[in-house]
């Protein structure tokens, strides 16, 4: 079982960035794909960003296109999320998720789950 950590949330303004860190546990998370999810208050769990197990193919949210940029480090068995241009419409608990669907744009298609990190963008 992969157990996930991320890090690097926080408090920025609009307009800033911020990078978060998705840690796994296993040599194996070159296994798996990865995914980047956020859940804003009263609000169901949205996807964000998706990364192939090579990190060769990624895929991202109409509405973080252009902003957000996702990689991984699989010698590092971490994944990250790099933020530009943050909005005070970003602002939710960003989740990482690993697993083996390559499609990956549903909360469904992923097996492991992080326990989330608090992004908050101020006007």
């Amino acid at each position: 079982q992969v157990q996930l950590v991320e890090s690097g949330g926080g408090l920025v303004q609009a307009g800033g960035s911020l990078r978060l860190s998705c840690a796994a546990s296993e040599r194996t998370f070159s296994n798996y794909h990865m995914g980047w999810f956020r859940q804003a208050p009263g609000k169901e769990r949205e996807f964000v960003a998706r990364i192939s197990r090579s990190g060769g193919s990624t895929y991202y949210a109409d509405s973080v296109k252009g902003r957000f940029t996702i990689s991984r480090d699989n010698a590092k068995n971490t994944g990250y999320l790099q933020m530009n241009s943050l909005e005070p419409d970003d602002t939710a608990v960003y989740y990482c998720a690993a697993g083996f669907s390559p499609s990956g744009i549903t909360r469904y298609e992923y097996r492991y789950w992080g326990q989330g990190t608090q992004v908050t963008v101020s006007s």
